[in-house]
């Protein structure tokens, strides 16, 4: 047996390794509040309960009390009516694949359910379309990037029988702006289909955004026709991984996604989400820190971020080279480089300076563009990023284009995603400086530059940049044996 120092010792040594998930320097993938006391509540708060188990709230009925406090909470935030309902998921993704399950299994009458969602809905909704056989029908969004009303209602007329969900976005996560969910909830209801909307990322902000006057297009329980949200807590909430909550505005609505088997040996098994077993770490966690924060709290943290959102979207305004890509309504921002300014190139610099932000490649005729999530530990820093920026867009535009060799892109461009082999991933690892040219002995090495990586991507169509990441991931994920 390995004593606990040892194991601790390590597990730190490997955790270097990693992005900062505090101190605002990461502008994806974390949300940091910057208050101390909130972080420390969630941590004793995991440990706690990481060993109780949500399979049964009879066995458990704290974390039942703690569910149905969140869950109350986000209600009131939300306009939610009294009879609303809902459950903590393990984060947006469990949320979404919920809602559309949900919205499936409501219709059983219908043979070939589907969906449509704007091209700017996450892709949640496409993998719960996969894993559910749920056909997704994609609609093109407006020059502003929000979903366009009488495009998604002609989608849904085209067969609205079939169709179970419609989906918008407050906001997309890809440009940070919130859909027309009252034009586009109300032609749902018109044709009896539910309209979810996927306020993931936006739902425990956006609300403070609406006192504080800032202007937004309407989209929670508020609107008629809206039949369920989902809200994250480990985003805006600066709670712990993986915390979000799925709320319906009434329980008939929700019932779909129970699932019962009691059809064999064994205990019934009961189930409000896809998980049976979960640890009581995350919810407690999400409790602990809900609790800490408080309206209050959350208020003051809304004033701060989009104090750093707004001197953020002034600041790249200012500068030569860069463009916001639309007027933000929410944290997220998406700027775009002109051509003395290659846009991977610049990600290469922010992140080699210490911040840490988020290519998108190009989709349809989206340029490549950069994505920011501001927290509020990311606001008071706002005049260093811009300070940043400003330097990685020089050293861009002195380092010059990123070009692809001319046979390393007509060979990317004739590969077909369905049939990629090994030896023509082998082929683009080593182009892509990722394994040795004389093979080696096969070990993936990931640059500190990724601008030559995300140049060749760039090229890629959808599908085949999903099969070469795949494969990447399946290079990654290989077991180490003792």
């Amino acid at each position: 047996m390995t004593d606990a120092p040892s194991v601790l010792d390590r597990l730190h040594a490997l955790q270097a390794g990693d992005l900062p998930t505090h101190g605002g320097r990461t502008l994806a993938y974390v949300y940091d509040s910057g208050l101390a006391e909130a972080d420390e509540v969630g941590r004793q708060a995991v440990a706690a309960f990481a060993s109780s188990n949500g399979l049964d709230p009879t066995a458990f009925p704290s974390m039942l009390t703690m569910e149905n406090e969140l869950v109350g909470f986000a209600a009131d935030l939300l306009d939610a009516p009294p009879d609303a309902v809902g459950s903590v998921t393990s984060g947006g993704t469990e949320s979404v694949l919920l809602a559309v399950q949900g919205a499936r299994d409501a219709r059983p009458d219908v043979q070939r359910p589907r969906m449509v969602v704007p091209s700017t809905i996450h892709a949640a909704f496409l993998k719960g379309a996969h894993y559910f056989g749920v056909e997704a029908v994609v609609v093109d969004v407006g020059d502003d990037y929000r979903a366009l009303p009488a495009a998604m209602a002609a989608a849904v007329d085209e067969a609205p029988e079939d169709t179970v969900l419609v989906a918008v976005s407050a906001p997309s996560y890809a440009h940070g702006v919130v859909d027309p969910v009252a034009e586009v909830a109300a032609h749902a209801a018109a044709r009896g289909i539910r309209c979810h909307v996927d306020a993931c990322i936006g739902g425990w902000v956006l609300p403070y955004a609406a006192r504080l006057g800032r202007e937004h297009h309407p989209w929670t329980f508020a609107v008629d026709g809206v039949t369920s949200i989902s809200v994250d807590l480990h985003k805006y909430g600066y709670t712990p991984k993986g915390a979000s909550i799925l709320l319906h505005r009434s329980s008939e609505l929700r019932r779909p996604q129970y699932f019962a088997r009691a059809d064999w040996p064994g205990y019934t098994m009961l189930n409000s989400t896809m998980q049976s077993t979960k640890s009581g770490g995350p919810l407690a966690a999400a409790w602990a820190v809900v609790q800490t924060i408080g309206d209050t709290g959350y208020h003051d943290l809304a004033v701060q971020v989009f104090a750093g959102v707004d001197a953020l979207v002034d600041g790249i305004g200012r500068m030569d080279g860069v463009e916001v890509m639309v007027e933000p309504d929410s944290t997220l921002i998406a700027f775009t480089t002109d051509d003395t300014c290659d846009v991977f190139t610049l990600t290469d610099e922010m992140n080699a300076a210490g911040w840490y932000v988020q290519p998108q490649l190009r989709y349809g005729d989206i340029p490549a563009n950069v994505h920011l999530s501001l927290s509020a530990a990311t606001a008071p820093r706002v005049p260093e990023f811009l300070t940043a920026l400003e330097k990685g867009v020089a050293a861009a535009r002195e380092a010059g284009p990123v070009t692809v060799d001319a046979g390393i892109a007509d060979y990317i461009r004739a590969l077909d995603p369905a049939a990629l082999t090994d030896a023509d991933f082998d082929g683009l690892l080593v182009a892509a400086g990722l394994v040795p040219a004389d093979g080696g002995d096969g070990t993936l090495a990931l640059p500190d530059r990724m601008a030559d990586v995300n140049a060749m991507l760039d090229l890629a169509s959808p599908r085949l940049r999903e099969a070469l990441l795949i494969a990447f991931l399946d290079r990654l994920q290989r077991p180490v044996r003792g």
